[in-house]
């Protein structure tokens, strides 16, 4: 069966939060990644919240957001069974796409340090990879 793509619902998060697992994501679930705030991000960015389906097994997802001057690519996830079919590239293609048409010309991923697969990743999908510092803050730690 062919990997097909659409935006993700709210009944897909058990299944988000079991991929992001898999993949090493270490999801916040009483925080930011939260199924109260997934239902609140996915109102703002239903369109652009997308998850990669082989049948009704979510196999890869990515959340896409904007500051409304850049589109942010997060949460890239394809389940390791499943990786090095392109299922991450038309993800963030689809992503890109949706944000396009928002009329956003930049897009933008942060990715860990040590994620060399990351960063290969997104170069050969035509992103600079940039040296940078984040800085954060939090009101709390769960967030």
């Amino acid at each position: 069966m062919a990997i097909r793509i659409r935006p993700l619902r709210r009944s897909d998060y058990d299944a988000m939060i079991a991929l992001f697992r898999v993949c090493g994501l270490n999801p916040k679930t009483n925080g930011r990644d939260s199924l109260r705030s997934f239902a609140q991000q996915l109102r703002r960015n239903a369109d652009s919240y997308l998850g990669a389906f082989d049948g009704g097994r979510l196999v890869g997802t990515v959340l896409g957001t904007h500051d409304t001057r850049k589109g942010w690519i997060n949460r890239l996830a394809v389940d390791p069974e499943y990786r090095r079919r392109a299922i991450a590239a038309r993800l963030v293609l689809r992503c890109e796409l949706v944000l396009r048409k928002k009329g956003l010309e930049m897009f933008a991923a942060l990715i860990e340090p040590e994620n060399q697969a990351s960063e290969a990743f997104f170069e050969s999908q035509g992103y600079d990879i940039l040296p940078i510092i984040y800085a954060r803050k939090k009101r709390r730690e769960s967030v």
